[in-house]
């Protein structure tokens, strides 16, 4: 067992026998304890032969098996006040309840039977199968859901980072026991999860019920069938992005715009210029994407930038839903603001306030143990280091203008952006596009009807 624990941080981290690892941050004068158990396994993770397994697996963790069924599971948590959660991500599964500490090694004990001994039985994977055919239905029902999935495989084309998290309704149908079973003993070893803790929690003694409760649970896994779909994971890199269009029609009454391109990694040194840029951009109510198209021309409801960072790539871009008469218009004034973000550096005091936003955000959220465990659970599920909050102080109030200004001319090159739209009549956004010059020139478009 090995055993680290940094100087002046709060957290500590203990590595067992079988490679899992232990995280903890003990918060003063709480009386909760946030828990996690992070499996690093995501749709990333997934072939052609396994698309959406991650996400199956997930709400199969909760039918648990004969000792403790799905009924079990929720009167657990009901009858100590609390929910029980689960997501999965583009490179990890998380299983997360927030409860009072005198029940921490019980939930210890059921976190167990839900991560490593889910039955996976015909009748249960039926009904999901049936409940996640649906989640995909109901995504195909909300256009601005759609334009983000296409922006997404755009910008990571024929990679697994732009494949649908839920999987399609094709590889849900086909899945079997015997593949999500592979699937889940392939994946959910030991060595490969976290299990995270923040709050009113001791860490040698925690070590000692994840041990004792969590890992006794191996021994209800499922049986395997020797024979079936190959899970042999994809580790490459998402190959180079080239700007394409696809147009989408679709009846509904705004037309949904996206423009995308490559962020950054990670583990990138300028992730803290990049969150500045997002939050003077259009992530914030006073960034200039929305100060200009809602506050000022009132052009549109939702505009917004955003940033998704994984291992090997990042994402960047754009959104906006507007209604059709307006689509020329506010990519006019999308391209002025993409000209302006990439030619003039921001001012000081939008430098300033950019700053202090995401100094108040980040310490203000902190003071909710569930945050504090996320924090710890996925920076060690993703390889990222658990640094010091005063240090991440430091390296936002470090950056400069210039930081910025050179972060933009890289990602918001409106040369380098893919369009990605879902409306009902894509001549419009054709046009639109085209006039205000963010119309790819090699473009693949895919009109469906």
């Amino acid at each position: 067992m090995q055993d680290s624990h940094p100087i002046g941080a709060a957290h500590r981290t203990t590595e067992l026998e079988d490679g899992l690892r232990v995280v903890t941050e003990r918060v003063p004068g709480v009386r909760s304890a946030a828990l996690g158990a992070w499996i690093g396994t995501g749709s990333r993770d997934e072939n052609d032969g396994c698309r959406g397994y991650a996400h199956f697996l997930e709400h199969l963790l909760f039918k648990g098996n004969e000792r403790i069924d799905a009924e079990g599971i929720s009167r657990w948590f009901d009858g100590i006040g609390t929910d029980v959660n689960a997501a999965t991500t583009r490179e990890y599964t998380v299983v997360h309840a927030r409860v009072l500490d005198r029940h921490v090694g019980a939930s210890l004990d059921t976190f167990g039977e839900m991560v490593f001994a889910p039955a996976l039985v015909g009748d249960d994977i039926d009904s999901e199968r049936e409940v996640i055919l649906e989640e995909i239905a109901m995504y195909e029902d909300s256009p601005s859901d759609v334009v983000h999935e296409l922006a997404d495989e755009l910008v990571f084309a024929g990679h697994p980072l732009g494949m649908p998290i839920v999987g399609t309704t094709e590889s849900i149908e086909a899945a079997r026991r015997g593949d999500l079973a592979r699937f889940h003993a392939h994946h959910y070893a030991p060595g490969n999860i976290v299990v995270s803790a923040a709050g009113a929690v001791d860490h040698d003694e925690f070590v000692e019920l994840v041990r004792d409760r969590f890992l006794a649970k191996r021994t209800g896994a499922a049986s395997v069938p020797a024979d079936g779909t190959d899970m042999a994971t994809v580790d490459t890199a998402p190959g180079p992005h080239v700007p394409t269009a696809e147009l989408r029609a679709k009846d509904t009454e705004q037309s949904h715009l996206v423009l995308v391109g490559r962020g950054i990694r990670r583990s990138d040194d300028r992730r803290h210029a990049a969150a500045l840029l997002d939050t003077i951009f259009g992530n914030a109510p006073s960034s200039r994407l929305f100060i200009e198209i809602r506050e000022r021309r009132g052009l549109a409801y939702s505009v917004y930038s955003f940033l998704s960072n994984h291992a090997d790539a990042g994402q960047c871009g754009i959104y906006v839903g507007v209604r059709p008469d307006r689509v020329g218009t506010v990519l006019e004034v999308v391209r002025a603001e993409l000209d302006r973000i990439t030619t003039e550096p921001p001012t000081q005091e939008e430098l300033d306030l950019a700053k202090g936003h995401l100094e108040g955000r980040m310490l203000l959220s902190l003071e909710s143990t569930t945050v504090r465990g996320n924090r710890l659970g996925a920076s060690l599920v993703t390889g990222m280091p658990i640094e010091p909050l005063e240090r991440t102080v430091e390296r936002i109030r470090a950056v400069t203008a210039e930081d910025v200004l050179s972060l933009a001319q890289e990602l918001f090159d409106p040369a380098g952006l893919s369009l990605a739209a879902v409306a009902e009549d894509v001549d419009v956004v054709r046009a639109g596009a085209a006039d205000a010059g963010l119309l790819p020139a090699g473009r693949r478009e895919a009109v469906a009807p």
